[in-house]
């Protein structure tokens, strides 16, 4: 079996200081996908991108079909292309090879063609043939897509990212040819509230939101430029530095996505949960589905395997604070308001 890695060095993610809202975030999405992704707002030069880039040494080489460009599982049908289910159904031999897990940048220039693929008319016609070239959601399909300054990108184009993160597929139809490929991938969206909001119903659909601050105390500051001069000067030293706890936190990922299966979370809870989304007047049952998912996978990445009112508090206010209606006379933070109806309906202090 062949093994490709990336030779490019990635400032390591146990080493930033700082952010644990969002790593959390990101920790939880890893562990469990069906969270729907996260959407990291916060200011200029806070470390957002250099986080996201940093989590895909987190995660564990997959097995592909060799040579096929949609990352195809060699063993899940669910995750395979047209061209290999039928390599299977023909009893062929797949050829398997072991690759990084995908990480692909969305450009914001990017038109649908570059992101969905696009079918070559042209040779479908002269040739009968469905000639698919395949675009950037193929090649993200079992990885992570991140999408840098999410609230400038096309409306359009968020939609379509959306919808495959969704359903974990992606149609292309032109001229009445149809082409259905696996896309099933982690969406991070990343932006600067200065630049302008999502519209609310793109954002309701991303599972979680993270909210960056600028660190205010000096010391953390100064340990934060120091970290980022030392990885610079040697970027392989730096890492070797962070290797084995890089290695603790990937085992621990991997087991908590084992675990996820087995932790339970009591129907009073998810009855607190629910209470919790209806007082806040949160529009349909994403909320509800985002938060109790996010509990188990923060129960089993700590190695649990019961839900307790204090991981609901944990990832609550991420997972609902961007879904509550806007109010412009409002001046209490969203996040704060989800914590004082938590206490209430809990009565927590």
């Amino acid at each position: 079996m062949n093994k490709k890695t990336s030779s490019r060095p990635v400032f390591p993610f146990t080493s930033i200081v700082g952010q644990e809202e969002m790593k959390l975030s990101l920790i939880l999405n890893v562990i469990d996908p069906k969270i729907g992704g996260v959407m990291i707002m916060g200011d200029r030069g806070t470390g957002k991108s250099t986080i996201v880039r940093a989590l895909v040494d987190l995660l564990p080489p997959i097995e592909v079909v060799e040579n096929d460009p949609y990352n195809s599982d060699p063993y899940d049908p669910e995750l395979m292309s047209n061209e290999v289910l039928e390599k299977v159904k023909n009893n062929e031999k797949l050829s398997i090879t072991q690759i990084q897990t995908p990480m692909i940048d969305l450009p914001l220039g990017a038109t649908e063609d570059r992101v969905c693929g696009t079918i070559n008319i042209e040779k479908a016609i002269s040739e009968g043939l469905k000639a698919f070239e395949p675009g950037l959601l193929a090649q993200a399909n079992r990885g992570i897509l991140y999408v840098d300054e999410v609230n400038l990108l096309d409306d359009h184009l968020v939609d379509v990212l959306l919808d495959s993160a969704a359903s974990g597929w992606n149609t292309v139809e032109r001229e009445g040819i149809s082409i259905c490929h696996p896309a099933k991938f982690i969406l991070i969206g990343s932006g600067n509230p200065e630049e302008g909001e999502l519209r609310p119903q793109l954002l309701d659909r991303f599972g979680m939101h993270a909210q960056i601050k600028t660190v205010k105390e000096p010391n953390l500051r100064v340990k934060i430029v120091q970290q980022r001069e030392l990885f610079e000067k040697n970027p392989i030293e730096f890492k070797n530095k962070y290797k084995e706890e890089q290695e603790k936190l990937t085992e621990r990922i991997l087991t908590a996505r084992k675990k996820l299966k087995e932790v339970k979370v009591s129907y009073e809870l998810l009855e607190k949960i629910s209470q919790i989304c209806s007082e806040l007047n949160v529009d349909g049952l994403r909320g509800d589905l985002v938060t109790n998912r996010a509990a188990k996978a923060l129960v089993a990445f700590e190695g649990r395997s019961e839900v307790t009112p204090k991981d609901i508090f944990t990832v609550i206010t991420l997972c609902l604070r961007h879904r509550l209606r806007k109010d412009p006379l409002e001046s209490m933070d969203s996040g704060y308001k989800v914590q004082q109806v938590f206490k209430k309906v809990f009565e927590y202090e």
